[in-house]
């Protein structure tokens, strides 16, 4: 599998995917005026008070993930919402949906990784939510969890253009590098729905 060469660059990551979602989440609570959306087991009765940043750094304090897991659970979200398009990314949804797809992430990609009673604790939910929101994100995503290198580069890559939006003066030759360890081809790219 692809993975990051540095470490260090999980907080950048989180970041740079946190913007990007928050941009996503803002723009469908507008759009959530104008068309139908569905309601489903990944929707709060009201926004978090904690922001899509400090959450995904929680995320990654105690989840112990690879760095890798990060730009997969994107993957992971996006595909969802590509197959779910009642179900969009909004504000009332996007923490939920990230601690599913990170621990999702952790348990198709890392050796080791935490059950879900933990990333429940973790993510401030029950196990037993944690446990629905698993199979329903499972299900949602249709079991299509493998991520190919060129996927994984090809979401980097919009990771990156983030980092440009955030810090236009930020050496590209730093960020994000990668590195594959077997060859494998797929042509998915990030869709509208998350590539804002």
């Amino acid at each position: 599998m692809a993975e990051l060469e540095n470490p260090d660059e999980m907080p950048r990551v989180i970041t740079f995917l946190s913007s990007l979602l928050q941009r996503v989440a803002e723009s469908n609570d507008v759009n959530r005026r104008f068309e139908l959306q569905k309601i489903s087991v990944f929707h709060g009765l009201t926004r978090p008070s904690i922001s899509i940043q400090s959450y995904l750094e929680r995320i990654s304090k105690y989840a112990n993930c690879s760095p890798s897991c990060f730009v997969v659970a994107y993957v992971y979200l996006d595909r969802f919402s590509q197959r779910q398009p009642s179900l969009p990314i909004n504000s009332f949804n996007v923490h939920r949906l990230l601690i599913t797809s990170v621990m999702v992430a952790a348990k198709f990609l890392d050796d080791m990784y935490y059950n879900n009673a933990y990333y429940a604790k973790v993510g401030g939910i029950s196990t037993t939510e944690m446990n629905f929101l698993e199979v329903d994100f499972l299900f949602g995503l249709s079991f299509h969890l493998n991520v190919t290198p060129t996927t994984f580069h090809t979401y980097c890559t919009y990771l990156q253009r983030e980092m440009i939006i955030l810090e236009p003066s930020v050496n590209l030759g730093r960020s994000l590098k990668l590195h594959c360890s077997f060859n494998e081809d797929e042509s998915t790219h990030p869709k509208q729905q998350l590539a804002v």
